[in-house]
């Protein structure tokens, strides 16, 4: 799961939203030669600036 900040030139419902990666049949992710990633947002699928994700941590439950 990944946020994607986006920059000014970003389409407004995609900055700041929530994706999860598109992954190749070996478990990676989907990227481009020029830093390009593949995503998805809520079933759609779009090409964002890799460098504009930030991976989110998954919250753990329990005590630590």
């Amino acid at each position: 799961m990944y946020k994607y900040l986006g920059d000014r030139f970003t389409d407004p419902k995609y900055r700041g939203a929530s994706c999860e990666a598109i992954r190749r049949p070996d478990g990676k992710c989907i990227r481009g030669k020029n830093g390009n990633m593949l995503v998805s947002f809520e079933g759609k699928t779009v090409v964002v600036v890799a460098r504009l994700l930030r991976k989110i941590k998954p919250i753990k439950n329990g005590t630590e």
